[in-house]
Protein backbone atom coordinates (compact mmCIF):
# COMPACT_ATOMS: atom_id res chain seq x y z
CA UNK A 1 0.00 0.00 0.00
CA UNK A 2 2.93 2.28 0.46
CA UNK A 3 4.48 1.59 -2.51
CA UNK A 4 1.40 2.64 -4.42
CA UNK A 5 0.93 5.69 -2.54
CA UNK A 6 4.38 7.10 -3.40
CA UNK A 7 3.73 6.17 -6.79
CA UNK A 8 0.49 8.23 -7.38
CA UNK A 9 2.76 10.92 -5.41
CA UNK A 10 5.20 10.49 -7.74
CA UNK A 11 3.17 10.78 -10.85
CA UNK A 12 1.27 13.96 -9.33
CA UNK A 13 4.84 15.82 -9.09
CA UNK A 14 5.93 15.04 -12.50
CA UNK A 15 2.76 16.09 -14.00
CA UNK A 16 2.42 19.54 -12.10
CA UNK A 17 5.94 19.86 -12.92
CA UNK A 18 5.24 19.06 -16.69
CA UNK A 19 2.65 21.78 -16.96
CA UNK A 20 3.73 24.44 -14.05
CA UNK A 21 5.14 26.87 -16.42
CA UNK A 22 2.24 26.66 -18.87
CA UNK A 23 -0.23 27.30 -15.92
CA UNK A 24 1.87 29.73 -14.35
CA UNK A 25 1.84 31.92 -17.19
CA UNK A 26 -0.62 34.68 -17.67
CA UNK A 27 -1.42 35.07 -21.27
CA UNK A 28 -2.83 38.78 -20.45
CA UNK A 29 0.61 40.01 -19.34
CA UNK A 30 3.04 39.12 -22.42
CA UNK A 31 6.53 39.04 -22.06
CA UNK A 32 7.90 41.22 -25.04
CA UNK A 33 6.01 44.44 -24.95
CA UNK A 34 4.58 45.48 -28.40
CA UNK A 35 6.39 48.93 -29.88
CA UNK A 36 3.62 50.46 -31.52
CA UNK A 37 1.71 50.32 -27.92
CA UNK A 38 4.82 51.82 -26.66
CA UNK A 39 5.39 54.38 -29.21
CA UNK A 40 1.77 55.70 -28.60
CA UNK A 41 2.56 56.06 -24.86
CA UNK A 42 5.92 57.77 -25.10
CA UNK A 43 4.84 60.52 -27.71
CA UNK A 44 1.74 60.48 -25.48
CA UNK A 45 3.24 61.01 -21.74
CA UNK A 46 6.29 63.18 -22.99
CA UNK A 47 4.03 65.50 -24.51
CA UNK A 48 1.82 65.76 -21.93
CA UNK A 49 3.86 65.81 -18.93
CA UNK A 50 5.98 68.20 -20.81
CA UNK A 51 3.00 70.59 -21.77
CA UNK A 52 2.26 71.37 -18.59
CA UNK A 53 5.98 71.87 -17.23
CA UNK A 54 6.50 74.24 -20.04
CA UNK A 55 2.78 76.18 -18.64
CA UNK A 56 3.80 75.69 -14.73
CA UNK A 57 7.40 76.32 -15.01
CA UNK A 58 9.10 76.80 -18.14
CA UNK A 59 6.45 79.66 -18.84
CA UNK A 60 7.58 81.04 -15.62
CA UNK A 61 11.66 81.19 -16.84
CA UNK A 62 10.74 82.59 -20.00
CA UNK A 63 8.53 85.48 -18.32
CA UNK A 64 5.18 84.22 -20.25
CA UNK A 65 3.48 84.14 -16.60
CA UNK A 66 3.85 84.99 -12.90
CA UNK A 67 3.18 83.04 -10.59
CA UNK A 68 0.73 84.45 -7.38
CA UNK A 69 1.77 81.85 -4.76
CA UNK A 70 4.90 83.61 -3.61
CA UNK A 71 6.47 80.68 -5.79
CA UNK A 72 10.57 80.04 -4.72
CA UNK A 73 11.05 78.87 -8.45
CA UNK A 74 9.36 82.09 -10.12
CA UNK A 75 12.04 84.08 -7.50
CA UNK A 76 14.79 81.89 -9.41
CA UNK A 77 15.24 79.25 -6.47
CA UNK A 78 15.19 76.58 -9.43
CA UNK A 79 15.96 74.11 -6.56
CA UNK A 80 12.90 74.35 -5.12
CA UNK A 81 9.82 73.29 -7.68
CA UNK A 82 6.56 73.42 -6.79
CA UNK A 83 3.77 72.70 -9.52
CA UNK A 84 6.02 72.07 -12.17
CA UNK A 85 9.99 72.66 -12.05
CA UNK A 86 11.30 69.09 -12.40
CA UNK A 87 11.56 67.82 -16.11
CA UNK A 88 14.32 65.07 -15.05
CA UNK A 89 12.17 62.02 -14.45
CA UNK A 90 9.79 62.82 -17.38
CA UNK A 91 13.18 62.14 -19.68
CA UNK A 92 14.57 59.74 -18.22
CA UNK A 93 11.37 57.46 -17.98
CA UNK A 94 10.58 58.30 -21.78
CA UNK A 95 14.01 57.68 -22.85
CA UNK A 96 14.27 54.91 -21.37
CA UNK A 97 10.83 53.66 -22.98
CA UNK A 98 12.01 54.89 -26.09
CA UNK A 99 15.30 52.73 -26.03
CA UNK A 100 13.10 49.43 -25.65
CA UNK A 101 11.40 50.46 -29.10
CA UNK A 102 15.13 51.34 -30.57
CA UNK A 103 16.12 47.65 -29.22
CA UNK A 104 12.92 46.08 -30.62
CA UNK A 105 13.28 47.47 -34.19
CA UNK A 106 17.09 46.14 -34.46
CA UNK A 107 16.12 42.50 -32.96
CA UNK A 108 12.73 41.86 -34.84
CA UNK A 109 12.78 41.95 -38.39
CA UNK A 110 8.73 42.51 -38.13
CA UNK A 111 9.35 45.73 -36.32
CA UNK A 112 12.01 47.19 -38.61
CA UNK A 113 9.38 50.77 -39.26
CA UNK A 114 9.94 51.26 -35.86
CA UNK A 115 13.33 52.18 -35.82
CA UNK A 116 13.17 56.03 -37.73
CA UNK A 117 10.88 57.37 -35.37
CA UNK A 118 12.53 55.67 -32.12
CA UNK A 119 15.82 57.51 -33.86
CA UNK A 120 13.84 60.50 -34.13
CA UNK A 121 12.49 60.92 -30.64
CA UNK A 122 15.34 59.85 -29.47
CA UNK A 123 17.02 62.78 -30.49
CA UNK A 124 14.27 64.78 -29.66
CA UNK A 125 14.20 63.79 -25.97
CA UNK A 126 18.06 64.12 -25.27
CA UNK A 127 18.34 67.42 -26.87
CA UNK A 128 15.95 68.67 -24.81
CA UNK A 129 17.30 67.49 -21.69
CA UNK A 130 20.63 68.32 -22.54
CA UNK A 131 19.61 71.83 -23.42
CA UNK A 132 18.00 72.40 -20.22
CA UNK A 133 20.51 71.02 -17.51
CA UNK A 134 23.62 70.70 -19.42
CA UNK A 135 26.25 67.39 -19.00
CA UNK A 136 23.89 64.57 -17.79
CA UNK A 137 23.63 60.80 -18.57
CA UNK A 138 23.98 59.74 -21.73
CA UNK A 139 25.81 56.62 -23.22
CA UNK A 140 25.14 54.23 -19.78
CA UNK A 141 21.93 55.77 -19.30
CA UNK A 142 18.88 53.77 -21.17
CA UNK A 143 19.92 50.45 -21.32
CA UNK A 144 17.63 48.94 -20.27
CA UNK A 145 18.03 45.43 -17.85
CA UNK A 146 21.46 46.20 -18.43
CA UNK A 147 21.97 49.74 -17.63
CA UNK A 148 24.65 50.78 -15.59
CA UNK A 149 22.59 51.93 -12.11
CA UNK A 150 25.14 54.77 -11.50
CA UNK A 151 25.70 56.32 -15.40
CA UNK A 152 28.61 58.41 -16.24
CA UNK A 153 27.40 62.23 -17.45
CA UNK A 154 28.71 62.93 -20.99
CA UNK A 155 29.48 66.20 -21.85
CA UNK A 156 26.99 68.68 -23.93
CA UNK A 157 29.12 68.83 -26.88
CA UNK A 158 29.33 64.83 -27.18
CA UNK A 159 25.50 64.16 -26.88
CA UNK A 160 25.09 66.29 -29.85
CA UNK A 161 28.17 65.77 -31.88
CA UNK A 162 29.26 62.30 -31.20
CA UNK A 163 28.20 58.63 -32.55
CA UNK A 164 24.91 58.22 -31.28
CA UNK A 165 23.94 61.82 -30.18
CA UNK A 166 21.38 64.29 -31.41
CA UNK A 167 22.48 65.03 -35.29
CA UNK A 168 23.15 60.81 -35.96
CA UNK A 169 20.55 59.83 -34.10
CA UNK A 170 18.16 62.34 -36.63
CA UNK A 171 20.52 61.37 -39.80
CA UNK A 172 20.18 57.27 -39.32
CA UNK A 173 16.42 58.12 -38.57
CA UNK A 174 15.77 59.48 -41.55
CA UNK A 175 18.22 57.20 -43.66
CA UNK A 176 16.09 53.99 -42.07
CA UNK A 177 12.97 55.61 -42.79
CA UNK A 178 14.16 55.95 -46.52
CA UNK A 179 15.76 52.40 -46.56
CA UNK A 180 12.76 50.83 -45.41
CA UNK A 181 10.79 48.53 -47.89
CA UNK A 182 8.78 46.50 -45.44
CA UNK A 183 4.98 46.43 -45.80
CA UNK A 184 4.10 46.64 -42.56
CA UNK A 185 2.90 50.02 -41.22
CA UNK A 186 3.66 52.58 -38.63
CA UNK A 187 1.51 51.94 -35.41
CA UNK A 188 0.70 53.84 -32.35
CA UNK A 189 1.96 57.22 -34.06
CA UNK A 190 -0.21 59.83 -32.82
CA UNK A 191 2.23 62.42 -34.16
CA UNK A 192 1.70 61.69 -37.85
CA UNK A 193 -0.99 58.78 -38.14
CA UNK A 194 1.92 56.35 -39.45
CA UNK A 195 3.12 58.73 -42.25
CA UNK A 196 6.90 57.84 -42.76
CA UNK A 197 7.38 61.17 -44.76
CA UNK A 198 5.97 62.98 -41.74
CA UNK A 199 8.77 61.46 -39.86
CA UNK A 200 11.06 62.34 -42.14
CA UNK A 201 9.96 66.58 -42.03
CA UNK A 202 10.04 66.10 -38.42
CA UNK A 203 13.54 65.31 -38.15
CA UNK A 204 14.61 67.90 -41.02
CA UNK A 205 12.53 70.93 -38.81
CA UNK A 206 14.83 69.50 -35.89
CA UNK A 207 18.07 69.67 -37.51
CA UNK A 208 17.49 73.42 -38.56
CA UNK A 209 16.26 73.74 -35.31
CA UNK A 210 19.59 72.04 -33.38
CA UNK A 211 22.28 73.47 -36.32
CA UNK A 212 20.90 76.99 -34.59
CA UNK A 213 21.56 75.87 -31.44
CA UNK A 214 24.66 74.87 -31.78
CA UNK A 215 25.93 77.61 -34.42
CA UNK A 216 27.93 79.81 -32.28
CA UNK A 217 30.33 76.64 -31.77
CA UNK A 218 30.29 75.20 -35.40
CA UNK A 219 29.93 76.09 -38.95
CA UNK A 220 26.79 74.40 -39.11
CA UNK A 221 26.14 77.24 -42.94
CA UNK A 222 26.79 74.22 -45.78
CA UNK A 223 24.41 71.53 -43.78
CA UNK A 224 21.75 74.59 -42.92
CA UNK A 225 22.06 75.31 -46.84
CA UNK A 226 21.25 72.06 -47.95
CA UNK A 227 17.81 71.68 -45.75
CA UNK A 228 16.73 74.75 -46.77
CA UNK A 229 17.32 73.97 -51.01
CA UNK A 230 15.96 70.78 -50.54
CA UNK A 231 12.66 72.17 -48.93
CA UNK A 232 11.78 68.87 -47.10
CA UNK A 233 11.26 69.84 -43.56
CA UNK A 234 7.95 70.88 -41.54
CA UNK A 235 6.37 73.96 -44.33
CA UNK A 236 2.74 74.47 -43.06
CA UNK A 237 0.49 73.84 -39.99
CA UNK A 238 -1.31 70.66 -41.35
CA UNK A 239 2.49 68.84 -41.42
CA UNK A 240 3.19 70.05 -37.35
CA UNK A 241 4.47 67.80 -35.10
CA UNK A 242 2.06 68.10 -32.39
CA UNK A 243 -1.30 66.01 -31.05
CA UNK A 244 -4.12 67.41 -29.97
CA UNK A 245 -5.80 67.83 -26.30
CA UNK A 246 -9.13 67.06 -25.85
CA UNK A 247 -12.05 69.12 -24.13
CA UNK A 248 -13.02 66.70 -21.43
CA UNK A 249 -11.12 63.89 -19.25
CA UNK A 250 -9.16 61.91 -19.46
CA UNK A 251 -7.26 63.50 -22.67
CA UNK A 252 -7.53 67.18 -22.01
CA UNK A 253 -4.89 69.46 -20.66
CA UNK A 254 -3.70 68.93 -17.23
CA UNK A 255 -4.86 72.26 -15.60
CA UNK A 256 -7.89 71.24 -16.77
CA UNK A 257 -7.93 68.67 -14.54
CA UNK A 258 -6.04 70.16 -11.44
CA UNK A 259 -8.61 72.17 -8.70
CA UNK A 260 -9.30 75.88 -10.14
CA UNK A 261 -6.86 77.07 -7.87
CA UNK A 262 -3.81 75.75 -9.72
CA UNK A 263 -4.71 77.21 -12.40
CA UNK A 264 -5.21 80.67 -11.12
CA UNK A 265 -2.12 80.84 -9.59
CA UNK A 266 -0.86 82.25 -13.17
CA UNK A 267 -1.83 85.37 -14.36
CA UNK A 268 0.11 87.70 -17.28
CA UNK A 269 3.66 88.29 -16.69
CA UNK A 270 4.74 91.88 -16.99
CA UNK A 271 7.03 90.80 -19.80
CA UNK A 272 4.98 89.20 -22.11
CA UNK A 273 1.99 92.23 -21.35
CA UNK A 274 4.31 94.99 -23.05
CA UNK A 275 5.59 93.19 -25.51
CA UNK A 276 2.02 91.85 -26.81
CA UNK A 277 0.39 95.64 -26.33
CA UNK A 278 3.28 97.60 -27.74
CA UNK A 279 2.67 95.52 -31.16
CA UNK A 280 -0.79 96.13 -30.58
CA UNK A 281 -1.06 92.13 -30.83
CA UNK A 282 -4.45 90.33 -30.84
CA UNK A 283 -3.63 87.11 -29.75
CA UNK A 284 -3.83 88.25 -26.33
CA UNK A 285 -7.01 88.00 -26.26
CA UNK A 286 -6.56 83.98 -26.79
CA UNK A 287 -3.59 83.58 -24.45
CA UNK A 288 -4.58 85.52 -21.83
CA UNK A 289 -8.20 86.93 -20.09
CA UNK A 290 -9.59 90.91 -19.27
CA UNK A 291 -8.34 91.35 -15.71
CA UNK A 292 -11.75 90.78 -13.33
CA UNK A 293 -11.17 94.62 -11.63
CA UNK A 294 -10.57 96.02 -15.36
CA UNK A 295 -13.58 98.32 -16.83
CA UNK A 296 -13.12 98.31 -19.95
CA UNK A 297 -11.60 94.46 -20.43
CA UNK A 298 -8.14 95.58 -20.44
CA UNK A 299 -5.41 93.80 -19.76
CA UNK A 300 -2.69 93.53 -16.68
CA UNK A 301 0.50 91.95 -16.07
CA UNK A 302 2.83 91.63 -13.18
CA UNK A 303 6.43 91.29 -12.51
CA UNK A 304 7.89 87.93 -12.00
CA UNK A 305 8.92 87.15 -8.61
CA UNK A 306 6.93 88.35 -6.19
CA UNK A 307 7.64 87.90 -2.36
CA UNK A 308 5.23 87.16 0.54
CA UNK A 309 4.68 91.45 1.46
CA UNK A 310 3.65 91.67 -1.97
CA UNK A 311 -0.15 91.72 -1.11
CA UNK A 312 -1.23 91.17 -4.79
CA UNK A 313 -4.77 90.59 -5.83
CA UNK A 314 -5.85 87.95 -8.23
CA UNK A 315 -8.34 90.49 -9.78
CA UNK A 316 -5.88 93.11 -10.94
CA UNK A 317 -4.31 90.64 -12.76
CA UNK A 318 -4.74 89.04 -16.76
CA UNK A 319 -5.74 85.03 -15.49
CA UNK A 320 -4.49 82.77 -18.64
CA UNK A 321 -6.59 82.16 -21.35
CA UNK A 322 -9.60 79.60 -21.20
CA UNK A 323 -7.76 77.50 -24.36
CA UNK A 324 -5.52 76.41 -21.30
CA UNK A 325 -8.33 75.11 -19.16
CA UNK A 326 -11.85 75.54 -20.18
CA UNK A 327 -11.07 74.78 -23.90
CA UNK A 328 -8.39 73.02 -23.94
CA UNK A 329 -9.77 71.06 -27.48
CA UNK A 330 -7.94 74.01 -29.18
CA UNK A 331 -4.67 73.44 -27.67
CA UNK A 332 -2.01 71.19 -28.74
CA UNK A 333 1.09 68.57 -27.48
CA UNK A 334 3.95 71.23 -29.58
CA UNK A 335 6.97 68.91 -30.42
CA UNK A 336 7.72 71.04 -33.70
CA UNK A 337 5.79 73.13 -35.63
CA UNK A 338 5.79 75.30 -39.30
CA UNK A 339 6.22 78.48 -37.22
CA UNK A 340 8.99 77.62 -35.60
CA UNK A 341 10.62 76.11 -38.75
CA UNK A 342 10.52 79.58 -40.73
CA UNK A 343 11.76 81.33 -37.71
CA UNK A 344 14.66 79.52 -37.12
CA UNK A 345 15.23 80.20 -41.15
CA UNK A 346 14.54 83.40 -40.92
CA UNK A 347 17.51 83.75 -38.37
CA UNK A 348 19.87 81.59 -40.25
CA UNK A 349 19.32 84.23 -43.35
CA UNK A 350 19.45 87.11 -41.13
CA UNK A 351 23.18 86.21 -39.85
CA UNK A 352 24.19 84.84 -43.63
CA UNK A 353 24.19 81.35 -42.52
CA UNK A 354 21.72 80.52 -45.63
CA UNK A 355 20.94 82.38 -48.69
CA UNK A 356 17.41 83.36 -48.65
CA UNK A 357 14.42 85.86 -47.62
CA UNK A 358 14.73 86.95 -44.60
CA UNK A 359 11.53 88.95 -44.62
CA UNK A 360 9.29 86.07 -46.54
CA UNK A 361 10.35 83.55 -43.93
CA UNK A 362 9.75 85.64 -41.54
CA UNK A 363 6.78 86.85 -42.43
CA UNK A 364 5.32 82.85 -42.94
CA UNK A 365 6.06 82.10 -39.44
CA UNK A 366 4.13 84.68 -38.54
CA UNK A 367 1.50 84.01 -40.40
CA UNK A 368 1.80 80.47 -39.37
CA UNK A 369 1.91 81.32 -35.71
CA UNK A 370 -1.25 83.32 -35.77
CA UNK A 371 -2.90 80.64 -37.67
CA UNK A 372 -1.57 77.92 -35.17
CA UNK A 373 -3.05 80.29 -31.97
CA UNK A 374 -6.32 80.65 -34.10
CA UNK A 375 -5.92 83.97 -34.36
CA UNK A 376 -7.31 86.39 -37.20
CA UNK A 377 -3.67 88.17 -38.54
CA UNK A 378 -4.52 91.86 -38.51
CA UNK A 379 -4.11 93.12 -41.89
CA UNK A 380 -0.99 95.84 -40.97
CA UNK A 381 0.07 93.99 -38.37
CA UNK A 382 3.69 92.91 -40.62
CA UNK A 383 3.80 96.40 -42.16
CA UNK A 384 3.45 98.44 -39.08
CA UNK A 385 4.05 97.22 -35.73
CA UNK A 386 5.26 93.88 -36.45
CA UNK A 387 7.65 94.82 -39.48
CA UNK A 388 11.04 92.64 -39.61
CA UNK A 389 12.35 96.40 -40.40
CA UNK A 390 11.46 98.22 -37.40
CA UNK A 391 14.47 98.11 -34.80
CA UNK A 392 16.32 95.36 -34.84
CA UNK A 393 15.32 92.60 -37.31
CA UNK A 394 17.07 89.28 -35.52
CA UNK A 395 15.32 90.51 -31.93
CA UNK A 396 12.28 90.61 -34.16
CA UNK A 397 12.26 87.39 -35.07
CA UNK A 398 13.12 85.71 -32.25
CA UNK A 399 10.81 87.38 -30.01
CA UNK A 400 7.73 86.16 -32.37
CA UNK A 401 8.84 83.04 -31.95
CA UNK A 402 9.18 83.49 -28.23
CA UNK A 403 5.40 84.00 -28.51
CA UNK A 404 4.60 81.90 -30.34
CA UNK A 405 6.09 79.13 -28.63
CA UNK A 406 3.12 80.22 -26.00
CA UNK A 407 2.70 76.03 -24.51
CA UNK A 408 6.48 75.23 -24.80
CA UNK A 409 8.10 78.05 -21.43
CA UNK A 410 10.79 75.86 -21.48
CA UNK A 411 11.92 76.86 -25.39
CA UNK A 412 11.01 80.27 -25.11
CA UNK A 413 13.64 80.31 -22.08
CA UNK A 414 16.32 78.31 -23.79
CA UNK A 415 16.20 80.50 -26.78
CA UNK A 416 16.55 83.63 -24.30
CA UNK A 417 19.78 82.08 -23.18
CA UNK A 418 20.92 81.38 -26.76
CA UNK A 419 20.09 84.81 -28.43
CA UNK A 420 19.65 87.26 -25.52
CA UNK A 421 15.82 87.56 -26.85
CA UNK A 422 13.39 89.10 -25.77
CA UNK A 423 14.76 91.02 -23.38
CA UNK A 424 13.53 89.16 -20.19
CA UNK A 425 13.44 91.50 -16.80
CA UNK A 426 15.40 91.34 -13.70
CA UNK A 427 12.69 89.97 -11.80
CA UNK A 428 10.72 91.73 -8.17
CA UNK A 429 12.29 89.47 -5.24
CA UNK A 430 15.46 87.16 -6.42
CA UNK A 431 16.92 84.79 -5.14
CA UNK A 432 19.72 84.85 -7.39
CA UNK A 433 21.78 87.82 -7.21
CA UNK A 434 19.32 89.59 -9.60
CA UNK A 435 20.63 86.99 -12.37
CA UNK A 436 18.47 85.04 -14.92
CA UNK A 437 19.22 81.57 -14.29
CA UNK A 438 20.71 80.16 -17.42
CA UNK A 439 20.35 76.27 -16.89
CA UNK A 440 18.57 73.75 -14.61
CA UNK A 441 20.05 72.27 -11.11
CA UNK A 442 20.49 68.28 -10.96
CA UNK A 443 17.85 67.36 -8.93
CA UNK A 444 18.51 66.31 -5.32
CA UNK A 445 17.55 62.81 -6.24
CA UNK A 446 20.91 62.50 -8.18
CA UNK A 447 22.88 63.98 -5.30
CA UNK A 448 21.34 60.70 -3.25
CA UNK A 449 21.25 57.84 -5.98
CA UNK A 450 24.24 58.14 -8.26
CA UNK A 451 26.33 60.69 -5.65
CA UNK A 452 30.25 60.41 -7.44
CA UNK A 453 29.15 60.88 -11.05
CA UNK A 454 26.71 63.59 -9.86
CA UNK A 455 29.79 64.68 -7.66
CA UNK A 456 32.12 65.23 -10.42
CA UNK A 457 29.21 67.45 -13.22
CA UNK A 458 28.48 69.04 -9.72
CA UNK A 459 32.05 70.18 -9.55
CA UNK A 460 32.31 71.10 -13.08
CA UNK A 461 28.98 73.34 -13.07
CA UNK A 462 30.70 75.57 -9.33
CA UNK A 463 28.47 73.74 -7.19
CA UNK A 464 25.34 72.85 -9.72
CA UNK A 465 25.03 76.43 -10.20
CA UNK A 466 22.04 77.94 -12.35
CA UNK A 467 24.13 80.56 -13.70
CA UNK A 468 27.01 78.43 -15.50
CA UNK A 469 26.32 78.77 -19.19
CA UNK A 470 25.93 75.24 -21.26
CA UNK A 471 28.40 74.30 -24.00
CA UNK A 472 26.32 75.89 -26.97
CA UNK A 473 26.29 79.42 -24.76
CA UNK A 474 29.52 79.16 -23.59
Amino acid sequence: MKHIYSILILLLVIGCTKDFEEINTNTNDPVTVQPSLLLRQVIYDYGEQMSYEGFTAGNLLGQYSTALDFNLFDRHDLKSPQLGGNPWPIFYQNLRDNEIILNLSQENTAYTVYEGPARIMKAYMAAGLTDLFGDVPYSEAFQGGTQTVTPVYDSQESIYMDEGGVFDNLDKGILAIQNYTGTITLEGDILFNGDLDGWIRFANSLKIKYLMRVSNKIDVASQLQTIANEGNFIDTNEENAIFNFTDGEPNSFRLAQLRVGDFNNYVLSETMDEILTNLNDPRIARLYQPFANSTEGGYNGLLNGIDASAGVSLADYSLLGTIFRENTGLLDANFMTSMETHFLLAEASQKGLISADTETLYNTGVTHAFEYWQVALPDDYLTADAALTIGDPLENIITQKWIANSINGYEGWIEYRRTGFPQLKTISASLNNNLIPIRMPYPAEEEALNNANYTEASNNTEGNSINVAVWWDE
